[in-house]
């Protein structure tokens, strides 16, 4: 886990894990249900069907960059009011 929030961390972990597998249940399927036409068509809409899952983990991963970078400022806040004191 990389947010120290241990619930915050498992809740964006679980679904971080939920979107990963849109991605592959949506692809797979639409994949195998347009094959029979043909693979140009397989391959479009396999892509189609995996991009809600995609922008949902652009959006997660998004999500986790901010908090960490969120955090590494509050640590180089509190270092420089340190050095400000002494």
């Amino acid at each position: 886990m990389r947010l120290g929030n241990r619930p915050l961390g498992f809740l964006v972990s679980f679904l971080l894990g939920v979107a990963w597998a849109s991605i592959f249940v949506g692809a797979v399927s639409s994949f195998l249900l347009f094959y029979e036409e043909t693979f140009f068509y397989a391959l479009v809409s396999a892509f189609i069907a995996a991009l809600p899952g995609i922008v949902s983990v652009l959006l997660l991963e998004y999500f986790i960059t901010s908090k960490e970078r969120l955090e590494e400022l509050k640590k180089q806040t509190g270092l420089l009011e340190k050095l400000l004191r002494d």
